[in-house]
């Protein structure tokens, strides 16, 4: 009896030790596997610029990583070989050996838990941060050249911050394109097509969402089939009716042909329909009429999918360049963009680039700050577009 206890004893460590160094064969042999796909991935990259001893020692470098993952692996294969050895020989001893083995396989399998969330989460940061430099660096280089003199901005080799900060390119940028003027015709294109555009959207949406005629669900299918139609076509058939009504180089051919968008009508309509039909029935029991039920009941429940189409709109019209530039960019009628594009160009061809570009930015922070203070309503339409009823 005395001896199977040193026996079981003995077993127990032996196993404690084993399932440590388990742990490490196996997390070192995660870590070589890892290393090995970012090594080949880097190496795939950029094996085409590299000299021939350079392509030599990454060939070693990635031999030395995968003999290391192959030992690892195969270290970790014998430890849970001599593990499961051991439940056998110390379950022959004594029955009872293999509650002790669970109860330190529970703890082991805690451990290695929060080890794989931490390094998970570790991985979906730096993938995040990795996300994030790359869509923030063009605004950030934007900024950078727009702070710059021209001279150091054609430098071969590009400076991250400008060795002397120009705030005076901001007020050059604004007198040069005569953005006060741009700003204007922009804002009010934007905002009567914007206007007129919702209007047109929730109507015709509560239509095919709420209103029973003849016809509807062919109408509404056809309607959806416009959009495969390439924009190209669109833009030849309506340059050639706003030239025969002579709406040519005025605002109403930059605010009519593009207010009708049959995605927002198709988005709003899902979103209607997501609202209950009992309330409809019972408004049109109560002698409600269809319009007051659309604005007092429809239009404030789906606020927030009106406001990510408004911003949606206003963002189309604030950045739209070839219409604009094909129908109307005489000096009155030009668009920012179109103005943005053509200011900064010398006599002799020559552009301007660091004006340019505080101009650019000061196209954009209208739309920053409106991204900035209405985003709380955009992620309450998302997070409400799969909600149903």
């Amino acid at each position: 009896m005395e001896e199977n206890k040193v026996k079981l004893s003995k077993l127990k460590e032996k196993y404690n030790k084993s399932q440590n160094l388990n742990d490490i064969f196996h997390w070192t042999y995660v870590a070589f596997l890892f290393a090995f796909v970012v090594y080949v991935l880097f190496f795939l990259l950029s094996y085409k610029n590299v000299s021939n001893t350079t392509l030599t020692i990454n060939i070693i470098l990635l031999s030395i990583i995968f003999l290391g993952f192959v030992v690892f692996f195969v270290l970790d294969l014998l430890k849970k070989k001599e593990l499961k050895q051991i439940r056998i020989d110390g379950k022959n001893i004594d029955r009872h050996f293999n509650i002790m083995i669970e109860e330190f396989e529970l703890r082991s399998i805690e451990r290695n838990s929060r080890i794989t969330k931490a390094i998970s989460q570790t991985f979906i940061y730096v993938f995040l941060v990795f996300i994030a430099i790359i869509v923030l660096f063009p605004f950030y280089w934007m900024l950078n050249s727009s702070l710059k003199s021209l001279e150091e901005y054609k430098l071969s080799t590009p400076t991250f911050w400008p060795k002397n900060i120009l705030f005076s390119n901001y007020k050059d940028a604004y007198n040069t394109a005569n953005l006060g003027t741009l700003f204007l015709n922009t804002l009010y294109v934007g905002l009567v097509s914007t206007i007129l555009s919702l209007i047109i959207t929730v109507i015709t949406a509560f239509a095919f969402a709420r209103l029973e005629f003849k016809g509807k669900n062919t109408l509404f299918a056809a309607l959806l089939a416009t959009m495969m139609i390439p924009g190209e076509l669109f833009t030849i058939t309506n340059y050639a009716t706003v030239s025969q009504l002579k709406w040519t180089g005025t605002y109403t051919v930059l605010i009519v042909p593009f207010l009708v968008s049959v995605f927002y009508i198709y988005l709003l309509r899902q979103n209607f329909l997501q609202i209950p039909n009992e309330l409809y029935l019972a408004a049109k029991v109560d002698g409600t009429s269809d319009m007051k039920y659309l604005l007092k009941v429809m239009v404030p429940l789906s606020l927030p999918t009106l406001i990510s189409i408004t911003i949606l709109k206003m963002m189309g019209a604030w950045n739209s360049y070839v219409w604009p530039n094909l129908v109307a960019n005489d000096a009155a009628h030009r668009l920012i963009t179109n103005g943005l594009r053509n200011s900064f160009t010398d006599s002799s061809g020559d552009v301007n680039y660091p004006i340019q570009m505080a101009a650019v930015a000061l196209v954009s922070l209208p739309l920053f700050l409106v991204f900035i203070f209405l985003r709380k309503y955009i992620m309450k339409g998302v997070s409400r577009s799969g909600i149903k009823g």
